[in-house]
């Protein structure tokens, strides 16, 4: 097994990553960085939740050690698109840069700048910045460009989808013309191929896990339901005991569908444009730390939350294209682990729902559900799976096939009593499951049976799954048992998921 020192990352960091679990690297990381430590310009292309945020952690702090450290004059760049994803990234890079003697600061609009600039002028290594209140600073000349080393331009086509491209250029203007880059990217559409052209200097290609491979590591369903039954069965989806992230088109129905869920006894945050930067943060925080299990958003989340056992992403309103399908499923089976995604589908939505899964590469068969169906409380993890359903023909006629009985799961025991058991979420067989002083489900209301005693665990805390880790964004190892074609065979069995 090919370990981070045999890649030339130095032992000093080699050895901090093994005392946070991570042992060995994930494959886009085990491509690039040897190129990116030896000062290469380097194109990664690969999805979200691939292992990118360590890909460029490493030779960003690795290169940068023993630079002189100059106020207002970094000599680290690194770009993203949203403000949760810069921070998220520099929970990653922060310890690495500290264990080298580096600091790192965090650049977004949307708060005051006062402390920002306080931490430019005290000296700060390596900034980790949205591009719009970056070139506000620069403008002011709060800072200088001009001693950046390294730039990294994190999900540059999603930079490209929001309108930032042309400050992103005017920012790598700014840098010298001789600077390392590394670019990520899951797509080089929309102008990202222009940025590869202009500013990277012959770049070493690396494609690793790209965005259509994401449809493998996951189970997908997608559940036809009426209007009037809408509201119940995302509710039912809603409960459980893992942590879930349901997707909705507007900031408004997202905000009251948190509340909707909150007030069903099922705790929800919101995460949405609308929300302050100290809300955002708080609700993240609140998702993040397993003090609420469901989080409400609208597609700012698709591509900046990466938080450890998603076991469940809930499309309530269908996306309108493949791309946005597949960031936002991405949310879960990330780095290598399991996942369900689920889209809610109604009568009028089927046409326009069954194109996109074509373009995304899903195939899946369009089941009629109630609130009450079993294939519902299967996903929710009340009952044990069931054999999937032969797909659906483009006339919408399920073809005859013969169908073995389902097997029976086999619980992973010990631990928090979170084991996972085969093809589908069947927490909790043989009494290891949900808390028995959790919120009363929707499931235990709606005749959905449990077996095997409940899976009730005596005496444990509501809340009593592990914290998800954001700071180096790792996974926990394989479960014991798997979901139907939802691992992908070469992934490795790291301790925690990487960033």
């Amino acid at each position: 097994m090919t370990s981070f020192a045999d890649l030339g990352v130095p032992s000093v960091l080699a050895d901090a990553l093994t005392a946070s679990g991570i042992a060995a690297p994930f494959p886009i990381q085990e491509a690039t960085l040897p190129d990116s430590l030896a000062g290469r310009d380097v194109l990664g292309r690969g999805r979200t939740g691939s292992g990118k945020t360590l890909a460029f952690s490493l030779p960003l702090v690795a290169r940068l050690a023993g630079v002189s450290r100059r106020a207002s004059r970094p000599t680290g760049l690194v770009l993203a698109p949203t403000r949760e994803l810069a921070t998220q990234i520099n929970a990653t890079l922060e310890p690495l840069a500290g264990a080298l003697g580096l600091r790192t600061t965090v650049i977004f609009g949307g708060v005051s700048q006062k402390r920002q600039e306080t931490a430019l002028r005290a000296g700060a290594d390596i900034v980790v910045a949205c591009p719009g209140r970056l070139e506000d600073l620069l403008r002011q000349k709060v800072l200088t460009l001009a001693d950046v080393r390294i730039t990294v331009l994190d999900e540059a086509d999603h930079m490209a989808d929001l309108g930032f491209l042309p400050v992103v250029r005017r920012l790598l203007d700014a840098t010298a013309k001789d600077a390392q880059r590394l670019l990520f990217s899951a797509t080089l559409d929309n102008g990202v191929d222009v940025l590869v052209k202009r500013y990277l200097h012959d770049p070493k290609v690396h494609s690793v896990d790209e965005s259509a491979a994401a449809v493998t590591t996951m189970e997908h369903r997608v559940f036809l339901t009426d209007t009037d039954a809408k509201k119940d069965l995302v509710t039912m989806l809603a409960s459980g005991t893992g942590r879930r992230v349901m997707f909705m088109r507007t900031k408004h129905h997202a905000k009251k569908m948190a509340k909707q869920l909150t007030s069903a006894g099922i705790p929800a945050v919101d995460l949405h444009g609308n929300l302050s930067q100290n809300a955002r943060d708080r609700n993240l925080a609140q998702f993040s730390s397993g003090e609420v299990r469901v989080l409400v958003a609208t597609d700012v989340a698709a591509r900046g939350v990466h938080v450890d056992d998603v076991e469940l992403v809930v499309h309530i309103d269908p996306p309108t294209e493949h791309k946005a399908y597949l960031h936002r499923s991405g949310r879960t089976a990330r780095a290598g682990s399991d996942g369900t995604v689920v889209t809610v589908v109604l009568p009028e939505q089927r046409q326009d729902v069954r194109k996109l899964l074509r373009a995304a590469g899903v195939d899946a068969p369009l089941e009629t559900v109630t609130p009450d169906s079993a294939a519902v409380a299967e996903v929710v993890g009340t009952i044990a799976p069931r054999v999937a359903p032969a797909p659906v023909s483009a006339s919408g006629n399920r073809p005859g096939a013969s169908r073995k009985p389902a097997t029976a799961p086999s619980a992973r025991s010990g631990g928090d009593g979170g084991g996972r058991s085969r093809g589908g979420r069947g927490r909790g067989r043989g009494g290891q499951g949900e808390s028995a002083s959790a919120p009363r489900s929707t499931a235990s209301s709606r005749g959905g049976a449990r077996r095997g005693g409940s899976g009730a665990r005596a005496g444990a805390p509501a809340n009593s799954r592990p914290a998800a880790t954001v700071a180096y964004s790792t996974s926990t190892g394989s479960p014991a048992g798997r979901r139907r074609g939802s691992r992908r065979a070469d992934a490795p069995n790291t301790a925690r998921r990487q960033g």
